[in-house]
């Protein structure tokens, strides 16, 4: 796990070496253990230097990358990178994991190619050189992002793995392409302009964060989940190796697939736990993460270290349901206390590590969970991503109620919603406000958003965003329709996002077992009835959990990760809220209509209505715009 940026100069200007490292530095947490140069010329007369003194000219080079390392294979100098091959034609940087990366070390060996080293990285550039970038990515399992710069071909490859694990961005002019694991190198090269796009801001607003490939600064891009840049002289290709296939269900019996299921699993963990330095586990003390840590302990023979977050704040401290599961397994638990002072702190910082606004709330627990992890492991495994694939959300089972609800005439339904809208509470009036949907995809799609968008004075088009084909996939259920979507959107936008930047403000890489593209597959094509039954959600996993743990230890609700902030706001920040969000302030905010605003401000502080998530929003925009700025509008 590791960080890298770099430039092409398009027009063949000279490398900054001066500049590459500023941008190298500046993301030095993602990879304390070493740092790496490499100036290249891709274009005229093809060449590679490494570059170990930044002051030093290279006017007949004209790329570069700079390269972080968090040591987690072979912590050896074999490991350096950015990794040249034997023959000096091939250039890797490299950030992730790839967990089958050594069943090839020998294959390539026997066909002649001189790997050196134990690591990943080294596999993945002499697989490229043996198969080519589209054969080469058919093989790889597990998280990932780089860059391969081949030489002869003059050509440079820039990749994100299938799911969106890890983050990529790109920053494109005439002159010159950027790219790097974070936005924040790109303020350090001169020709960068920090131009705030307000053409998504109303995605922000609304999600939480940006969609799709977009992001709030102008021409900044992610490298979409499964796809690929070519770049080649001036001319930049985007192609697509990998896509999230809508399966048509298979034939199966539950037996059977509870049996493949905790085989395909207990091998992604397996694998996962794959390290030259200790492995941990992030546990919640729910179904998923529970999982994770029992098949970690059986696949291992050393003790396991859990660890997990205490609030002190009633409804929200799940770390007594941790404990119980951690006493089990007999694990080595560690429980953080999550105090408020701390909580403000890391509010403080949370829009330098995030470079975007990001207003998941859970993202300050992640931070506060991944700070105190590091101190005792290097690598931890979590339980992320087994809702969506698995129908875990509390959502899922609200829409599987309400579809019901839908099959009534849109006029009666209605009639309905102006009833209980009238009625003086507020849950009441969110229940209507879902009622007045014209079909069930429309009303999933304002829950993931805003059911009262009112406040927003430019609404983004939904049909403008890719992903909206697989809520609106006729051949599925409801429930199969909005997971699918979730794991291309909210899982891909918000949990990789969230876990990624929250564990590498720390140098903690964590891996996430049921993103292994296997298990996602497979739970993809399994029956609905499987995976939600009745009343009964994650029914499978259940299935494969209660062969470990009694079934008493979660027979309760499931509880989100989060912060305390609705009571927060009203009571020991509600004076920093209202001057953070006074009148001249929210007249800055573009977007929004202020005098809603106002409103609803003045509903959360008076607890006729819970508006924390909106509150949140434009606390975090304002914090990103202020400390950001760097040529972004200061409020």
């Amino acid at each position: 796990m590791c960080g890298f940026t770099g430039f092409i100069n398009l027009n063949n200007q000279p490398l900054n070496s001066h500049v590459l490292k500023q941008m190298t530095d500046i993301q030095e947490h993602r990879g304390p253990d070493d740092q790496g140069m490499v100036g290249f010329s891709l274009f005229k007369d093809p060449k590679v230097n490494v570059i170990d003194n930044e002051t030093s000219e290279f006017s007949h080079l004209h790329a570069g990358i700079g390269f972080n390392r968090l040591s987690i294979l072979d912590l050896s100098k074999k490991g350096h990178q950015p990794m040249i091959s034997n023959c000096g034609n091939y250039i890797l940087a490299y950030n992730g994991e790839t967990y089958n990366a050594l069943s090839f070390r020998e294959k390539l060996i026997a066909k002649g190619h001189p790997i050196q080293s134990k690591t990943d990285s080294e596999i993945i550039l002499y697989l490229y050189i043996e198969y080519g970038i589209d054969r080469m990515l058919e093989l790889l399992n597990g998280m990932f992002a780089f860059i391969i710069v081949d030489l002869k071909q003059r050509k440079s490859f820039i990749v994100r793995d299938q799911l969106g694990i890890k983050p990529m961005y790109i920053y494109k002019t005439s002159s010159v392409f950027m790219f790097s694991s974070e936005i924040k190198s790109f303020t350090e090269h001169p020709e960068f302009k920090a131009e705030l796009n307000t053409d998504h801001l109303d995605e922000y607003l609304l999600f939480r964060y940006c969609a799709h490939d977009r992001t709030l600064y102008k021409d900044v891009k992610q490298v979409s989940p499964g796809h690929y840049y070519e770049i080649a002289q001036n001319e930049v290709k985007v192609k697509q190796y990998w896509s999230y296939k809508m399966v048509d269900e298979r034939n199966i019996n539950l037996n059977d697939a509870v049996e493949l299921l905790d085989t395909t699993f207990k091998d992604s963990i397996k694998s996962q736990l794959m390290s030259d330095v200790l492995v941990g586990c992030q546990l919640s003390g729910g179904i998923d993460s529970s999982l994770v840590a029992a098949l970690a302990t059986e696949s291992t023979e050393s003790k396991i270290k859990t660890f997990s977050v205490k609030f002190n704040e009633k409804g929200f401290d799940e770390s007594i349901y941790a404990q119980q599961v951690a006493n089990h397994l007999k694990t080595d638990h560690h429980t953080i206390n999550c105090n408020y002072k701390e909580g403000i702190d890391l509010i403080n910082s949370i829009c330098h590590f995030f470079d975007e606004p990001f207003s998941d709330s859970s993202a300050i627990p992640s931070m506060l969970l991944s700070k105190y992890t590091r101190e005792h492991v290097t690598v931890a495994l979590s339980g992320d991503a087994g809702d969506e694939s698995f129908l875990g959300y509390h959502r899922y089972n609200w829409a599987k109620k309400i579809n019901i609800i839908y099959k009534l005439p849109y006029g009666v339904r209605k009639t309905l919603s102006k009833g209980l809208n009238a009625i003086p509470n507020y849950k009441l009036k969110v229940i209507s406000q879902s009622l007045g949907f014209k079909n069930p995809n429309d009303f999933y799609l304002n829950l993931m958003t805003s059911l009262d968008p009112s406040w927003i004075n430019s609404i983004h088009d939904f049909n403008d965003v890719e992903e909206i084909k697989y809520l609106q996939h006729n051949h599925k259920n409801l429930l199969e329709r909005i997971a699918n979507f979730d794991t291309k959107t909210y899982l891909n936008w918000d949990i990789n996002t969230k876990v990624d930047r929250a564990s590498m403000a720390y140098s903690l890489e964590v891996r996430a077992p049921f993103l292994d593209h296997r298990v996602v597959n497979f739970a993809n094509s399994l029956p609905t009835n499987f995976k939600f039954d009745k009343m009964n959600q994650k029914r499978i996993l259940k299935d494969i959990l209660y062969q470990k743990f009694p079934a008493s230890f979660f027979d309760r609700p499931k509880s989100g990760f989060t912060m305390p902030f609705s009571r927060w706001f009203r009571e020991d920040l509600k004076d920093f809220v209202l001057d953070e969000l006074n009148d001249e302030a929210l007249k800055l905010i573009p977007c929004i209509d202020v005098e809603k605003v106002k409103l609803m401000i003045s509903q959360h502080m008076d607890g006729s209505w819970n508006r924390y998530p909106i509150i949140w929003k434009l606390l975090v925009l304002k914090q990103w715009l202020n400390k950001n700025g760097k040529g972004l509008p200061v409020l």
